[in-house]
């Protein structure tokens, strides 16, 4: 697993960031009581007046309520997750659930709490009343810290329930989603202005077809690797699934071909597929990385549950497709579909399967159609998305690329409405709605 995995999977889990807490808290508890030993003579009278002035029992004590309140706590805190997890999972999607797992407030708050337990447990350990075989110590430094990290914590807890109850709004969810997709999309399409596609075929020579490593979701193509496996091998690598596709172990994912005047052998080929299949990195859920349709589906998860009978939220699914025309209307004026990859000296090595505009305009409006033409707000408002997306693509001088793919969209929109068990009234209004988008939004056609 690369360093980008590696990194994509720490940051989606809620263990790693406590446990951290949990080791720095063990080793200051061991070295702060040591530190008091040696500072106990040296320390200055007005610093030693802030510390904890207390004798053995009452130390023993005091960090005693600290350890068995900050773990009472800890499992609120813990309670509180997973009821907002299971809120989240059945009332808008299951998809939502790395929005916060990957939720840094709540790793923090979760270390910190954990860190005060372990911190005062192992304080603890070094307090010595007074006997025979030796005097009485308290770690006044380190009893004092366990005093500080409790008053941080009830703080922390405050600032936690806050947070939770901003995290558990669908609003905030929407918004945090629609965040993350910008992110994939900066990644996986860079460059605003359009150009050509490039494209490359194979020479007469075999074609070598490359099955899925794996079962699972394609999470990741490392495309540096990619690259020094075609150059090294001097071959040409064509990626046929995109990140986020639902691969089957053996099934072909992938074709190569030489790309000098000799065929690909034996040692070759295997050389080729052995590192063209660990460039492909496969898991069991689809993840934001590099996935540009991931941040889509979830929004049209949240649409049409809110749409469902069960939930009947129309509310929600209108705030979900203004998201989602958001995302279409800033991918409308880049560069989007099959992606060429190219060495350091400029010449193509791979070529990868990326969606393009139409395509996830597609996967919106499929959607979209069968669900949200039930409802007059939100057929409205995908009425509008088509508009907004037609006006973006108009103003970054895309219209006459993207005019087909929309045009077929708004046929589409206009059969839906024609065939929907709207009121007549709902459907003359709309039906107008269109008309009059068509002939003012869209006033020059390609």
């Amino acid at each position: 697993m690369d360093r980008a995995s590696v990194r994509e999977s720490l940051r989606s889990q809620l263990w790693p960031i406590p446990l951290a807490a949990v080791v720095v808290a063990l080793v200051l508890g061991q070295a702060l009581p040591s530190l008091d030993r040696q500072l106990d003579d040296y320390m200055p009278a007005p610093v030693s007046g802030l510390l904890f002035d207390g004798g053995p029992e009452a130390a023993r004590s005091f960090l005693e309520t600290i350890a068995s309140s900050t773990i009472t706590v800890t499992s609120l805190t813990f309670s509180l997750t997973v009821v907002t997890l299971q809120l989240a999972s059945s009332q808008f999607s299951p998809r939502l659930l790395r929005t916060f797992t990957r939720d840094r407030f709540v790793h923090n708050t979760l270390a910190l709490f954990l860190a005060t337990f372990v911190f005062s447990l192992t304080v603890l350990r070094s307090i010595r009343v007074e006997t025979s075989a030796g005097a009485a110590f308290v770690p006044e430094v380190a009893v004092t810290t366990a005093f500080a990290l409790t008053i941080a914590s009830v703080i922390g807890l405050v600032l936690f329930l806050a947070h939770l109850a901003r995290q558990i709004r669908v609003e905030t969810m929407l918004r945090d989603v629609h965040r993350e997709t910008d992110e994939t999309l900066d990644r996986v399409f860079p460059e605003h202005g359009l150009k050509s596609p490039e494209s490359s075929s194979p020479g007469p020579h075999t074609v070598l077809l490359l099955g899925a490593p794996s079962s699972g979701f394609l999470t990741r193509i490392d495309r540096t690797a990619l690259i020094t496996a075609a150059v090294r091998f001097e071959a040409f690598v064509c990626i046929d699934v995109a990140p986020g596709a639902s691969l089957v172990a053996g099934m072909p994912v992938a074709r190569l071909w030489s790309v000098n005047k000799t065929p690909l052998d034996d040692e070759r080929s295997a050389g080729l597929e052995q590192k063209v299949s660990g460039a492909l990195r496969t898991g069991f859920e689809r993840t934001s990385t590099q996935d540009p349709s991931f941040g889509l589906q979830q929004l049209l998860d949240v649409t049409d549950k809110a749409l469902s009978p069960g939930v009947n939220d129309p509310t929600t699914a209108v705030h979900a497709i203004s998201h989602i025309s958001a995302i279409l209307s800033s991918l409308a004026g880049r560069q989007t579909g099959p992606m060429t990859l190219r060495d350091e000296d400029g010449t193509v090595r791979a070529l990868l399967a990326l969606p393009s505009f139409a395509e996830l305009l597609e996967l919106v409006m499929d959607q979209l159609i069968t669900y949200a033409f039930g409802d007059p707000r939100t057929a409205s408002r995908t009425v509008n998305l088509l508009s907004e997306i037609a006006t973006s693509a108009a103003h970054t001088n895309a219209l006459h690329l993207h005019w087909g793919a929309l045009d077929v969209q708004l046929r589409r929109a206009r059969t839906a409405i024609e065939a929907s068990a709207l009121d007549a009234t709902i459907r003359k209004h709309l039906t107008h709605q269109l008309t009059d988008m068509t002939s003012t939004t869209w006033p020059t056609r390609p």
